[in-house]
């Protein structure tokens, strides 16, 4: 069976709230998004949240929006990681945010009341989210730069994202940190060239 094929089929199947359709999402990307997410937060954010507690925050917002018809631009599956990407990291800048605000800021060590956190992280409709609109854009955007890339330089976007150094970059794709950095500027080039593209003005 072709791939895009099994691949619009398991989007169908999501719509009617199969799970086994779920599960063999969730197994595909779970551990990928946890390492992304565990990357964004630092030590301290972590002690407050935990990095699986992002994931199921994530997979609970996909699902929602999913099922009730909102996502409608998915067409393979590096589309779809590019999606849960986007999530994932709207998810963490904003948890960030909410745990560095002037009067939560954790790094004066002050201690959280623990029902302050539900709304954003176990809401699967929360402010975190990206409208629509800017998961299509945003999605568009991250799996532009895949596709621009092959092969060992698109693994090097790929722990980019995840939030690799270039020295631990270099280590796990076995090239030089040279190498990484000369495709992460490429990189850099590109999404110049693309917001050029939407407003020269920028």
């Amino acid at each position: 069976m072709p791939q895009d094929y099994s691949f619009d089929d398991l989007m169908a199947r999501l719509r009617t709230g199969d799970d086994t359709a779920a599960a063999q999402v969730f197994n595909r990307f779970a551990n990928r998004l946890i390492e992304l997410a565990r990357r964004r937060l630092d030590p301290a954010i972590r002690q407050k949240l935990d990095p699986e507690d992002v994931l199921q925050s994530v997979f609970r917002s996909f699902f929602v929006h999913q099922a009730a018809g909102q996502i409608t631009s998915l067409e393979s599956w590096d589309n779809l990681w590019a999606l849960l990407v986007v999530i994932t990291m709207r998810k963490c800048g904003r948890r960030i945010e909410y745990f560095r605000s002037a009067n939560r800021d954790i790094r004066r060590e002050v201690s959280l009341p623990q029902a302050a956190d539900h709304s954003s992280t176990d809401s699967g409709t929360s402010s975190d989210e990206p409208t629509p609109s800017e998961a299509a854009m945003l999605t568009e955007t991250v799996e532009q730069l895949i596709k621009g890339l092959e092969g060992r330089h698109r693994e090097i976007l790929a722990l980019s994202l995840q939030g690799y150094t270039k020295p631990e970059i270099s280590a796990k794709v076995r090239c030089t940190e040279r190498t990484a950095y000369r495709v992460l500027e490429r990189v850099k080039g590109m999404l110049e060239e693309m917001r050029a593209e939407i407003d020269p003005a920028l």
